[in-house]
């Protein structure tokens, strides 16, 4: 009894300090809004129901302790379906999805009108936006907390704007010191 009782305890002290932090996900509208008076760049994870490789990056990688602090602190955090029926409003233009089919709420729907404006043919894709809502750039695939450090410290600190060919790129990238655990 007493071995049952000690690996409960083990098992929820463990559980307790493991659990990651929560991304406070937010709309494109609200991140926008909240730009407007504490400018902050926004990570947009654009993902759709039916993508494998959306929900590892959901489980692998934004629940990780390092990842959702930094992006906490650093983003406005969206969460953005790319086959979803969202409206949103972005530089005055308004989006929605007038092909969506919520019988197919859980597969292959058609794309976002948004999701086409910003040229997204590849889910996940994690969008940057500068602090006024002005793109910055995609990066298409799944990111590991490792892969991602660099594009969130890059462009958090602008970075980005001083590398001008990929050989700087590849410079700035041998030369980058990973500090995410995971």
């Amino acid at each position: 009894m007493k071995k049952i009782l000690y690996t409960l305890i083990v098992i929820l002290a463990f559980s307790f300090n493991c659990k990651a932090q929560d991304i406070n996900w937010l709309s494109l509208n609200e991140a926008l809004e909240l730009q407007k008076t504490t400018p902050k760049k926004i990570l947009m994870d654009v993902y759709t129901t039916w993508c494998g490789p959306c929900k590892m990056l959901d489980k692998n990688t934004f629940q990780n302790e390092d990842v959702s602090a930094y992006i906490n602190e650093h983003y406005y955090a969206v969460k953005f379906n790319g086959e979803g029926n969202e409206e949103l409003i972005y530089n005055e233009q308004t989006f929605g999805n007038a092909e969506y089919d919520a019988s197919k709420a859980n597969s292959r729907n058609s794309p976002h009108d948004f999701a086409r404006y910003l040229q997204i043919s590849a889910y996940p894709t994690i969008v940057f936006f500068d602090e006024t809502g002005n793109l910055i750039t995609p990066l298409r695939g799944y990111q590991t907390p490792a892969q991602i450090e660099i594009y969130l410290k890059m462009f958090k600190n602008d970075h980005h704007k001083t590398i001008t060919s990929q050989e700087e790129f590849n410079t700035y990238y041998e030369n980058f010191k990973p500090e995410f655990k995971g």
